[in-house]
């Protein structure tokens, strides 16, 4: 998986690293089982921290998009059996989302429009 990381943005990196990753898994051009670079390896290639591909990996496992162990390293999975719902995080990643839409312009057909399109992106 080729990672690409925007040294400008607000967006820490260690968050597009975790966030490139989830959607690699929704999109399946990441599969259950698969295993990621190690972590000086991501590091190296994308020319950041070690801590920071550190950092991402551990977020991914806490939320249960990886699983971790010394002799296969990173490997992907997919988290199974939430609860329905978003998170508070992501409800508010969301809220934000719509604001910035509604500050933009769209209407609520549109933003919904879009965020079924993205959503069918996601599905196979």
């Amino acid at each position: 998986m080729l990672f690409r990381l925007d040294f400008q943005s607000a967006v820490p990196i260690y968050r597009q690293i975790r966030d490139q990753v989830v959607l690699a898994v929704a999109q399946g051009e990441l599969t259950p089982g698969e295993r990621l670079p190690t972590t000086r390896a991501l590091a190296e290639d994308a020319g950041v921290n070690v801590m920071t591909v550190s950092k991402a990996y551990q977020l991914l496992k806490a939320e249960g998009y990886l699983v971790t162990d010394r002799r296969a390293g990173a490997v992907v999975r997919v988290p199974r059996g939430k609860a329905a719902g978003l998170s508070a995080d992501q409800t508010a990643r969301l809220k934000l989302l719509a604001g910035e839409a509604r500050l933009a312009g769209l209407t609520l057909d549109d933003f919904v429009a879009a965020c079924k399109a993205a959503f069918g992106e996601t599905e196979d």
